[in-house]
């Protein structure tokens, strides 16, 4: 099998030195808020959350409003990398596609193992995501010891699985649906594209004002709120021209990316982790829900990212990226492990009600994220960085 060569694009390079800061932050902003949950300002600290506004709680807010801007910036992700970027080459994109389907089913199937026909079994969702801001500071604290291309390779492997999880929860985690509202968001939908497709507005504004009430119909319909934001990412004008400044979807990801990065974010983590730790903690995680999130991350996600990728690419379907062997294949998927935001956030769908089985799931969350970064530094710094270093120098 050849190589091949890839030049990451300035618009990537962006995004890459956001994300690892984001990193950074949402580990001080979750460290920050836990300890304040677990102190004598507990109480009050988690009822400001708790509080109401416009008739929903603050964390509704966050969890309802704000992730579905977050939701937005990851669709244009999506967007320009299907056009410009990793995946707008079927050869250079079936690779970390096949390693993102490898790395969705088997965490998804080891969850089911432990927890199939049980109330717990609807928490399949939470150890198929990846967090791409942590994955990517991860990999930025081992610097020139790993190629860039693994970079690449990641990113759009967490794009990916990001989507595949998108459409988990549009499936999977929606209760009772309005047909009204539904098709009163397939109404604003439709006059969304019509302005994209036939009339060619490239102003942002009425895509932004359409994008608010797509987003009011969706949280009205059942269907959850945030998935708003992607399908606003597919409805505002892209210029397939690499890095276009003047396409209003890339004005836009470009002005959301620190907001998202810096604010959304940091928030959302401060939101969702903010929980008291009792003193039975330790005994949570032998409950087969924990045991099935944390081994599904851990174990779960590289095994079944290297075990994709080892069969496509012995089987010639697909071919390693230049600079990649499978020891940075295999980190790759440690690092994919990282769960956090998004698997957090589909705790909270899957066990709506239950606090004792969010926080429970939350703390496995945490933990197999914290395992999975670890072994994947320790793995990627020993194993498979020297000749990367080498190459790269």
């Amino acid at each position: 099998m050849e190589n091949r060569d890839f030049k990451p694009s300035t618009t990537f390079a962006r995004f890459f030195e956001s994300e690892k800061a984001s990193g950074v932050i949402l580990i001080i902003c979750t460290l920050l808020s836990l300890s304040i949950a677990n102190s004598a300002l507990g109480e009050s600290y988690l009822a400001i959350w708790s509080s109401r506004i416009g008739g929903m709680s603050i964390e509704h807010w966050v969890n309802d409003a704000l992730m579905a801007v977050f939701f937005l910036f990851i669709g244009l992700e999506l967007k320009r990398e299907l056009y410009n970027g990793e995946l707008s080459n079927f050869k250079h994109a079936l690779l970390p596609l096949v390693a993102a389907l490898g790395g969705v089913a088997c965490p998804a199937l080891i969850h089911f193992a432990f927890n199939a026909g049980t109330p717990a079994q609807a928490g399949i969702g939470i150890p198929m995501a990846t967090d791409i801001a942590f994955a990517l500071g991860v990999l930025a604290l081992l610097g020139s010891r790993i190629p860039f291309t693994l970079k690449i390779f990641l990113t759009a492997l967490a794009v990916i699985d990001d989507l595949v999880a998108i459409v988990v929860i549009a499936l999977f985690y929606t209760e009772k649906v309005s047909i009204i509202y539904l098709l009163g968001a397939g109404l604003i939908y439709s006059i969304l594209i019509l302005l994209n497709r036939l009339l060619r507005i490239m102003s942002l504004i009425p895509y932004l004002v359409g994008g608010a009430l797509l987003w009011f119909f969706m949280l009205k319909s059942g269907i959850h709120a945030t998935i708003a934001g992607v399908l606003l990412a597919f409805a505002i004008p892209f210029s397939a021209k690499t890095d276009d400044e003047e396409s209003p979807s890339h004005k836009l990801e470009h002005f959301l990316h620190k907001p998202v990065a810096f604010m959304i974010l940091p928030i959302f983590a401060l939101v969702n982790t903010g929980m008291v730790i009792g003193s039975d903690w330790a005994h949570e995680l032998t409950h087969a829900n924990s045991l099935g999130i944390m081994v599904g991350l851990i174990a779960g996600k590289p095994l079944g990212i290297m075990l994709l990728c080892f069969i496509t690419v012995t089987l010639g379907i697909c071919k390693l990226p230049a600079g990649l062997n499978w020891k940075h294949i295999f980190g790759a998927g440690l690092l994919a492990g990282i769960g956090f935001t998004m698997s957090i956030f589909i705790t909270n769908l899957a066990f709506a009600g239950d606090s004792d089985t969010i926080t429970a799931s939350k703390i496995a969350v945490l933990l197999a994220s914290l395992c999975a970064g670890t072994i994947g530094f320790l793995w990627l710094r020993f194993f498979a960085g020297e000749k990367s270093k080498k190459a790269n120098g």
